[in-house]
């Protein structure tokens, strides 16, 4: 490099060092320097620059309390690790301390000094300059304040490589190591703070905000990363505004504007207190009242905002501020501050005129007039305290403890114990290079650093491995990114009843570290919302969708605006605001209110419902009328009556009857798998058993009456033995069909879900349709084939065969099942058992009643019939009445044929047979011999045919008798044609049968 560039190089240090006199910094000498950045002031004072004459630097106004407070915690932790004889023994630190002003500018211009050092001694001018005033390089800088600053100083100082490490900068654009390659930082970043913010609002039940945000590197990356998190959690932003401390009025105006006409009323600042402040200004000023401001660490505590005249207007403040630490012996050392022994610090002076309202003569510059001038004085504890041009002078006798103000704050040490940490990592990373040993190092080759002559970058490779316990017993160590993570305290805005200041209420925290879920915690009942109540605010776009209906969009609006509606059937919710409806499970409905769900209503053919009690009754008066005829029958078998009827297929046809009653009970109560595996089959095996009864019943009646002359080989076939397994094969069919469909496809109880939405109807699942179908059919054919037959035989005697009645039975019965087809199919749930029951109860009482009451009628009210007699009496007319239509029959064909031949007419069909027809008797008997025919036993028959009656009566003797009476028989039916001689012979041979 040649003399002229070293030389340009040099006059840009002295023009640097000209800019920052004497009382513009805090430095100290020392083996290794430290740099540091601080906001002593708010800001700048506005100048026109016109450029007519040579540019001059800006002056600083607002004097920041909390910063200079920062900056003693560094320069108290320096002269704390310099008395220290663990920490860097035989080693001194120093220190050069810079005001940034809370700008850019003033923080680069101070930077600039800090490389140009660096740059210096790397050129190696001591052959050229008198270095006895030689500043060391700075190997660390400790700052800067502003994320926006610290973007600015971060680029400058990455490019030498020098370790800048910042106690406030929370911008998570800092950790790109790509671009910021020596920052680090000893507060988390904002990414944690946004989540939390996020978290908060939705504890709250909030989901319609609004925000607003510096317009730098601070704000603008916190509010994006909090739009990520509202948008994850459905929260809506109404409006979004930037702001910056330089903003001018109409554009503050126009952030009110959007304020004051939003309907959201929780309000996200990202932001620094000097950004903020204008606003919060025009706010109070307008009166605007009702919000609730949800404050990032930058202005949660500033001393700008949290002011009383601002309370009313942000008295309802939720903000995050960093954990405290403690930091031993720091408070006396803030009260041993004095103009006159800190010969190190320049800003100590100003301090003290700042704290007292006074002046220290120091020549002109510091005359009253110029410093009320230079410092721009503010109102409020956290500026300047001096409103008058003139001040008085200070005594130096002035008791620091004695003015409130917020250098004395140290209750929650929060950016100052992160400012002592920050001096403590450096110093670590010191001792690591101090202690290091050679082949063990972080260097090439493991070697080690020279103490002596350590170099910038080296100290950054030791910060980044970095990894020791502060005086908290807490484990120090940045991350991958330049990080320590690090947790939140929540405060909440109070005014002092003592003394009417603002007071930072914790009232919770957010932990880092813990489960996505349970990192937030918030004791709500140490928040006084709007400064007195209770009672969480609303801030939402919609009023809350209750219990029982959920959120419905609206078209053209946000999410979060949104109408109610009610669940539909089947569904609930449970919960406020519910996005969706929940469907109830499979057994369950929504109730009323769609507010939870209650078990369905489950139906049978219950035994207690008043239907199934009815069905029952009717079933078991089925039994007992079954039973008391088969009583009846069973006391009197021995009686013409039940004789004639086939007494023991009688009692088989009863006892069917009763299974067939017996069955119906099966289809009442709650069906289970082996109820309804029985039922079907027990109604099927019942109703054969049954009809196969009266169908071998009548037709062995028929066959035998048919027969010309029944003979042994009849007697041998129609035998009971036959008639049994006549019965028995007819139901064994059924029996298989039963069978094989329990194999195949067993019926079981099934729980229906789909015929009505409230109810559960319990039904036995028959398994295949088909089955149930040729069980029901083969029973139907049956009754068809005994209905033919007894259709047939509907002429026979009555004693005999109750052919009309069993017609009238079959014909019921068909009525009965044709009528169940549709109906069965077109009900549902419970009545598709009852519909079968009363099928079954209906047909079980039309066999029962067709087939037995009149039998029963006169055996128990009709004696008089019940005798063999009469019986006989039946035989023999029905026998004459065969007979008589025979002889009609072939005489209607003779004189067919007479008619054909020539023909001569014949005679009428009755004169063929003599008989006396509606006229007296010409001959009446006398009385005795009328007394002695009433006390024969005998009977008397009418039998009509063709165009008249005849009277038959038969007369029966003792058996001795017998023979006499038959004569007397022969000789009274004598009017009988010889060519009917044939049919009577083969009805009176089936007296003996009878």
């Amino acid at each position: 490099m040649t003399l002229y560039s070293r030389c340009l190089i040099l006059l840009l240090f002295t023009w640097n060092t000209a800019a920052y006199g004497p009382n513009q910094r805090a430095q100290k000498k020392g083996d290794i320097i430290l740099g540091g950045l601080f906001p002593i002031h708010f800001g700048v004072a506005a100048k026109d620059q016109d450029l007519k004459s040579r540019p001059e630097s800006v002056e600083c106004i607002r004097y920041n309390f909390r910063g200079f407070r920062w900056l003693q915690a560094m320069i108290f932790a320096i002269e704390e690790i310099n008395s220290s004889p663990t920490l860097l023994p035989n080693m001194t630190l120093g220190y050069r301390i810079f005001d940034t002003c809370n700008t850019v500018s003033k923080a680069l211009e101070a930077t600039l000094s800090f490389v140009a050092q660096n740059k210096i001694d790397s050129l190696n001018l001591d052959e050229f300059c008198n270095c006895s005033e030689h500043i060391p390089s700075t190997i660390a800088v400790v700052g800067a304040t502003g994320s926006g600053i610290s973007t600015a100083v971060a680029n400058l100082l990455g490019l030498f490589y020098i370790p800048q490490v910042s106690y406030a900068s929370s911008s998570r654009l800092l950790s790109n190591k790509n671009q910021f390659k020596s920052f680090l930082r000893t507060i988390p970043n904002d990414e944690h703070q946004a989540t939390a913010m996020a978290d908060i609002i939705e504890y709250f039940r909030w989901n319609w905000v609004g925000t607003i945000a510096a317009d730098d590197d601070y704000g603008r990356p916190g509010i994006e990363k909090f739009r990520e998190e509202a948008e994850e959690r459905d929260i809506c932003i109404d409006f979004s505004e930037l702001i910056s401390q330089y903003s001018d009025e109409e554009e503050i105006q126009q952030v009110v504007e959007v304020i004051q006409n939003s309907t959201a009323r929780v309000i996200v600042v990202f932001s620094s207190g000097p950004d903020l402040e204008p606003l919060i200004k025009e706010i109070v000023r307008r009166n605007i009242t009702g919000k609730i401001w949800l404050a990032s660490e930058a202005w949660a505590s500033s001393s700008l905002i949290a002011m009383p005249e601002f309370f009313r207007v942000i008295g309802s403040t939720i903000g995050f501020a960093l954990k405290a630490g403690q930091i031993p012996g720091f408070r006396e050392f803030l009260q041993k501050v004095h103009p006159k022994k800190s010969n190190n610090n320049g800003f100590a002076k100003e301090f003290w005129e700042e704290t007292f309202n006074c002046y220290l003569s120091d020549g002109s510059k510091n005359s009253p007039v110029s410093t009320s001038f230079h410092k721009g004085h503010e109102e409020g504890p956290g500026v300047g305290n001096g409103t008058a041009a003139f001040r008085p002078p200070c005594t130096g006798d002035e008791n620091i403890t004695s003015v409130e103000t917020p250098y004395m704050d140290y209750t929650h040490l929060r950016i100052s114990y992160n400012v002592y940490l920050a001096v403590y990592s450096i110093a670590h990373a010191l001792q690591d290079i101090y202690t290091c040993t050679p082949g063990k190092g972080l260097f090439t080759n493991g070697s080690c650093a020279d103490i002596k002559k350590v170099e910038a970058w080296q100290v950054l490779k030791h910060l980044r491995h970095l990894n020791f316990t502060n005086n908290m017993g807490e484990q120090v160590d940045f991350d991958e990114f330049g990080d320590l993570v690090g947790n939140y305290s929540i405060i909440n805005w109070h005014l002092s009843p003592e003394d009417g200041s603002v007071v930072f209420e914790e009232v919770g925290h957010y932990n880092v570290y813990a489960k996505k879920g349970e990192r937030l915690f918030i004791n709500e009942n140490k928040i006084l919302w709007s400064g007195f109540s209770k009672e969480v605010p609303f801030s939402n776009c919609s009023r809350d969708c209750l219990p029982g209906t959920r959120k419905g969009i609206i078209e053209g609006e946000p999410t979060c605006c949104f109408e109610c509606v009610d669940c539909p059937d089947g569904e609930y919710s449970d919960e406020t605001d519910a996005s969706a409806c929940d469907k109830c499970p499979e057994d369950y409905w929504s109730n009323e209110n769609h507010t939870s769900c209650i078990p369905k209503q489950i139906e049978f053919l219950s035994w207690t419902e008043p239907f199934g009690i009815a069905l029952t009754l009717f079933a078991v008066l089925g039994i007992f009328l079954t039973s008391f005829v088969l009583g009846v029958f069973t006391k009197f078998r021995n009686t013409p009556i039940v004789k004639a009827t086939n007494r023991e297929l009688s009692y088989l046809l009863l006892f069917s009857l009763l299974c067939c009653f017996s069955s119906s009970l099966f289809f009442i109560g709650e069906p289970q798998n082996w109820t309804c595996r029985l039922r079907q089959p027990a109604f099927g095996i019942s109703f054969v058993l049954c009809i196969s009864c009266i169908l071998v019943k009548t037709n062995r009646v028929l066959l035998v009456f048919e027969a010309k002359i029944p003979t042994s080989l009849h007697r041998k076939w129609w035998g009971l033995n036959l008639q049994f397994l006549l019965v028995f094969l007819c139901t064994f069919v059924q029996i298989v069909i039963c069978v094989i469909w329990l194999y195949t496809a067993p019926p079981s109880s099934y729980r229906n879900h789909e015929l009505e939405d409230e109810i559960i109807f319990i039904t036995c699942h028959e398994g295949s349709l088909m089955a149930l179908g040729f069980l029901i059919g083969y029973t139907c054919l049956l009754a068809a084939i005994c209905f033919f037959f007894a259709f047939k035989s509907r002429k026979l005697p009555e004693n005999f065969n109750e052919a009309k009645f069993i017609t009238f039975s079959m014909l019921i019965f068909f009525i009965v099942w044709i009528s169940f087809i549709p109906a069965y199919a077109s009900t549902y749930g419970k009545f598709v058992s009852a519909v079968e029951v009363i099928a079954i109860l209906a047909a079980s009482f039309g066999l029962l009643a067709c087939i037995f009451f009149n039998k029963v009628y006169i055996i128990l009210f009709k004696p008089s019939r019940n005798t063999i007699e009469e019986v006989r009496c039946s035989t023999a007319a029905h026998a004459f009445k065969v007979a008589a239509r025979a002889t009609l029959r072939r005489s209607n064909v003779s004189r067919k044929r007479s008619n054909s031949l020539g023909g001569s007419t014949g005679s009428t069909p009755s004169s063929s047979i003599s008989s006396k027809s509606n006229h007296e008797d010409p001959f009446p008997l006398p009385a005795s011999a009328e007394r002695q025919r009433q006390q024969q036993r005998g009977c008397k028959q009418k039998v009509s045919f063709g165009s008249g009656t005849v009277t038959l009566s038969l007369s029966f003797e003792e058996p001795q008798k017998n023979a006499m009476a038959n004569r007397n028989a022969k000789h009274r039916n004598s009017l009988e044609a010889q060519n009917s001689d044939d049919s009577l012979m083969r009805h009176r041979a089936l007296l003996p049968l009878q």
